[in-house]
């Protein structure tokens, strides 16, 4: 073979080889798994109608969606026609507690590993004094147009997803208390439980749980793309609904937006709002009404919900 017919013959071995390469590689391209879907923005004017709901219910009912008294059961009733249309599982359990009938709603979404199950829920019972809508309808709507998104994109996660609504967290997180205790050993299928009690108060903060690590970088990732400062939130850990969690070796986080303490020099600085005065004056008042909402805090927190449950369940 002469030297000229040896580089030839190497030339087409060469071409052969990489043609078959860009072959392979394309065809593996061409199979491999899709990147997970965006979490979709999430509409605030649902979520402010959601609230306008609330509050006709607690202005129907004596003022308030408190534990015991008819606007939290109709507060239930308002959430779950709204989950069994879209599609979910729905369940209402009764629990006791100072001699009245207490409610949790739980609402399963089709498909996905039941043995790692990502959960989201809020308190939804308000306080005697008013009609709680920061203090709760705030989170309780969120994660309602959260899950009513999961619904419309007919997602398909890895991962089971949950969302639920406790009842009587006034008292002492008794609603969230007694579902855990009916899980029993299932609590360890968990892989995550996700809380939202105040997102959108009317002079607003951003904090994120630091009880669990990877579900707090979670959000803090999300927020710093978003440019937006964030602190942890130590002020009220254990006062909510994720503390039941916790204490049944759940791993838990979540997002909160401040109550009655007051704001700093440099919070204001990083969030905007007032210094000196609270994150919620009206926090366990009856003026905790549709107008006691920040739009844009609630419009904010409402979409990290959306990415974080999109990201854990993918």
């Amino acid at each position: 073979m002469t030297r000229s017919a040896r580089i030839r013959r190497a030339a087409l071995a060469t071409g052969c080889v990489t043609a078959l390469a860009a072959t392979l590689f394309t065809a593996a391209g061409a199979h491999a798994d899709p990147a997970p879907a965006a979490a979709p923005d999430i509409d605030v004017k649902a979520v402010k109608a959601d609230l306008d709901q609330l509050q006709s219910i607690a202005d129907a009912n004596g003022g308030n969606r408190a534990h015991g008294k008819p606007g939290h059961k109709a507060s239930i009733d308002f959430l779950k026609g709204k989950l069994d249309k879209a599609g979910f599982k729905t369940q209402v359990q009764e629990f006791d507690n100072n001699g009245a009938t207490g409610y949790n709603l739980v609402a399963d979404w089709p498909g996905g590993d039941e043995s790692k199950t990502v959960m989201a829920g809020a308190h939804v019972d308000s306080v005697d004094a008013g009609p709680g809508i920061n203090d709760n309808g705030s989170g309780s709507a969120g994660i309602l147009e959260v899950a009513l998104a999961v619904a419309k994109s007919d997602l398909k996660p890895a991962k089971h997803l949950r969302f639920a609504w406790f009842g009587d967290e006034e008292d002492g997180m008794v609603g969230s208390q007694s579902y855990v205790q009916k899980l029993g050993a299932d609590a360890k299928k968990i892989d995550a439980y996700l809380n939202f009690d105040m997102i959108g108060s009317p002079n607003p903060g951003y904090f994120v749980y630091d009880d669990d690590a990877r579900l707090e970088k979670v959000f803090k990732d999300w927020f710093a793309a978003k440019n937006i400062a964030t602190e942890k939130e130590t002020e009220g850990d254990g006062r909510s609904d994720h503390a039941s969690f916790k204490d049944a070796g759940v791993a838990v986080g979540g997002l909160f937006s401040g109550a009655d303490y007051k704001k700093t020099e440099e919070q204001a600085k990083n969030w905007g709002g007032e210094a000196g005065k609270a994150f919620d004056a009206c926090y366990h008042q009856s003026c905790d009404t549709s107008k006691n909402i920040d739009d844009k805090a609630l419009d904010t927190n409402t979409d990290a919900i959306a990415a974080a449950i999109w990201q854990l369940s993918s």
